[in-house]
């Protein structure tokens, strides 16, 4: 016993400095690794992005107890959600909040009575801007039941989630509408990439680069 009082008073600096850490990254801010390519081109395979973890809630360390609230969930928003539906971790883009009347009709979204304007930018590549929210986005020709549904409304306290890459990302219209509890942050930037398709060599360009 003597010997670990010792030895906990000897390294407490240590000690310290890795509860300190953990706290941070469980309340204040992490990193996630993607392992889909649902975000793309907006977010890669083997990209590893910096989640804001107080973006929306301050929560007690190691625990889902909320302090305060820091912030509300805003459409456009790139989230981490901790998906009971999904049973795992998704990484998506917040296309509609509560109260907001959603359509899809041929991969063509609609918010409130709005249709986004679609501009092609490349193969599959495509530019959509709606209710002021600008983004890339891929529309592949391969056919999909997901390409459309009929308007919904988005219920109290719920968010409606979707891919970047809208053909191939299985989102609010396999799942339904997200609760906003199960949000663990907001990701903002690329900290560091790997391609997992050419022997895990990095990808440079996207080191540091934020997310739109």
């Amino acid at each position: 016993m003597v010997n670990i009082k010792q030895s906990v008073r000897s390294n407490f600096p240590f000690i310290l400095f890795v509860v300190l850490l953990f706290s941070f990254r469980s309340s204040v801010a992490d990193w996630y690794y993607v392992p889909t390519g649902s975000m793309e081109p907006t977010i890669y395979v083997g990209d590893r992005v910096i989640v804001d973890k107080s973006a929306y809630t301050l929560e007690i360390p190691f625990t889902d107890v909320v302090l305060a609230k820091t912030g509300a969930v805003n459409r456009g928003d790139i989230v981490i959600i901790n998906s009971h539906a999904a049973d795992t971790r998704l990484i998506k883009r917040v296309v509609a909040v509560e109260g907001d009347t959603v359509r899809l009709e041929e991969n063509r979204l609609s918010i409130n009575g709005e249709k986004a304007s679609v501009e092609a930018k490349g193969s599959s590549l495509f530019l959509e801007n709606i209710l002021g929210h600008t983004r890339t986005i891929v529309l592949n020709p391969l056919p999909s039941s997901a390409k459309s549904f009929n308007s919904v409304t988005v219920p109290k306290g719920n968010v409606l989630a979707l891919g970047d890459n809208r053909n191939n990302s299985v989102d609010s219209r396999y799942y339904g509408f997200v609760p906003v509890e199960e949000i663990q942050g907001k990701a903002n930037y690329v900290a560091f990439s790997l391609d997992t398709e050419d022997m895990y060599l990095p990808r440079r360009e996207r080191f540091f680069t934020a997310l739109e």
